[in-house]
């Protein structure tokens, strides 16, 4: 229990930290003075490096511990567990991808506007709920206790 329990805490933290970055692309976005930018670049990558990564890393680690040790053999073919860890994947191209800007707002290249980082912060909301409903009410007909 303590490994599904670190687990977790490991992924609110990354959670919380995609949540806020895109909040940060939207207002980095819509500032136009030079003091403001710079103090986005910072809170930025401050972020991303020290809460959001390692959140991430820690949170999959834990993930791929809890299903070698308990879950992979009896349910590699279960339908809810192959459609999570696919949004998983999807979770970490997100992640990247928020790096990608990242990169492109360190050296004032974004292309995106303040709206569109709005649409953007929403995206892992639908992640969350859609993992979370997966792991815990394990659907396709499968019970679990």
């Amino acid at each position: 229990m303590w490994l599904k329990a670190w687990h977790l805490i490991t992924m609110v933290t990354w959670f919380a930290g995609l949540f806020y970055l895109p909040r940060l692309y939207v207002y980095h976005a819509m500032s136009h003075d030079e003091i403001s930018k710079e103090r986005f670049k910072v809170m930025e990558r401050k972020l991303f490096y020290g809460i959001t990564t390692p959140g991430g890393v820690i949170t999959l680690i834990l993930g791929f511990w809890l299903l070698y040790d308990y879950a992979w053999q009896a349910y590699s073919s279960w339908w809810w567990l192959q459609l999570k860890l696919l949004l998983i994947l999807l979770l970490c191209i997100y992640h990247f991808y928020c790096w990608v800007l990242l990169r492109d707002f360190a050296v004032d290249r974004n292309r995106h506007s303040h709206i569109w980082y709005r649409w953007f912060n929403e995206i892992p909301v639908i992640f969350l709920v859609a993992i979370v409903l997966l792991a815990t009410l394990k659907p396709f007909g499968i019970i679990s206790s």
